[in-house]
């Protein structure tokens, strides 16, 4: 297309004027892109329209600036780009520290064994002129769950009574789509409560952003477990219980609890649910336990996870 043409479509997809448009068939240099560039990635062209933010657990939002806002010059669909951009730390849990690092490939392959599994953010993958593995990525309309769930004020019985069961079956199916991952020899990498997204339009719960892998000999699907774990506890607890929170709204309770009763992985965190709600049920708690400091044995498979939480459901509200 010539560029004259290409300014007039990514003007007419855009909506409203473009003081320039520049092609680009290297994405190396990630920061260089900027609004009006078109990404062409094997024929296919896409126009960056911003960089993607991402807010963490109350904090401001920072920009990933690896991860880019386009529209499909095609169809005017909209996208969310991921560039190449490595990275890699370790996260201590327990005696153990679990080297963490950024794979685009492990990520292409994780969308191409999930094609057409709602459960999971779709997309493809291009190999651009520099051979950097480009995903582009469906936009899903929602937002993510815990923001669904932390607009909703209402006080834990309230929320116990008339929510939790439902949300939990809804966290089943999470818990099943993980398994699914697992049973392929794959691993989510990052799971966190801001990467479940709830779809506007059907509701149901969707895993985003697998780019991140880890390395634990001991146990091949240990981190996947613990992010399950803290999932879970934020579901049962209408949010994680912080000591410090406990502290200050309340201090009656803090001489019921122990090191014990704590996250074996973020030790302010308190796990041990029935502690600060005693009407949990106990096989629920049972669960949560699990991810405890003071747990015997923890969880290797989610299947095992999915078994003893399968029950618990039926004894709520």
């Amino acid at each position: 297309m010539p560029e004259d043409g290409l300014k007039r479509r990514a003007e007419e997809v855009l909506g409203r004027a473009l003081d320039r448009v520049r092609v680009v068939t290297d994405t190396t240099q990630f920061m260089e892109l900027s609004r009006g560039d078109v990404l062409d990635l094997q024929g296919k062209r896409y126009l960056i329209t911003g960089v993607a933010y991402e807010g963490r657990f109350g904090l401001d939002e920072e920009p990933k600036h690896w991860v880019k806002r386009a529209l499909d010059l095609a169809d005017g669909g909209q996208k969310l780009i991921k560039l190449v951009f490595y990275e890699q730390f370790d996260l201590p849990i327990g005696q153990f520290k679990v080297r963490c690092y950024r794979s685009p490939r492990k990520e292409a392959r994780i969308l191409e064994l999930v094609r057409g599994r709602p459960e999971f953010m779709q997309g493809v993958t291009f190999i651009d002129a520099a051979g950097n593995e480009v995903r582009v990525l469906d936009r899903i309309p929602g937002q993510s769950m815990d923001r669904v769930l932390d607009a909703q004020r209402l006080d834990h019985p309230t929320y116990y009574q008339t929510r939790l069961k439902g949300l939990l079956t809804k966290f089943m199916g999470c818990l099943e789509a993980i398994a699914f991952l697992h049973a392929h020899g794959e691993r989510h990498g990052d799971i966190r409560r801001d990467h479940i997204f709830e779809h506007n339009g059907h509701g149901g719960w969707i895993w985003i952003d697998f780019d991140y892998n880890f390395e634990l000999a001991e146990s091949p699907f240990g981190l996947d477990l613990f992010g399950l774990g803290n999932v879970l506890c934020y579901l049962v607890g209408r949010g994680i219980p912080i000591l410090q929170d406990i502290k200050r709204e309340r201090p009656e309770v803090l001489g019921r609890l122990d090191s014990g009763d704590l996250s074996l992985v973020i030790p302010n965190r308190v796990f041990n649910l029935r502690k600060l709600y005693p009407y949990l049920p106990e096989e629920l708690n049972r669960v949560l336990m699990h991810f405890s400091a003071s747990a015997p044995i923890f969880y290797e498979r989610v299947g095992e996870m999915i078994d003893d939480l399968g029950p618990a459901l039926e004894l709520l509200p």
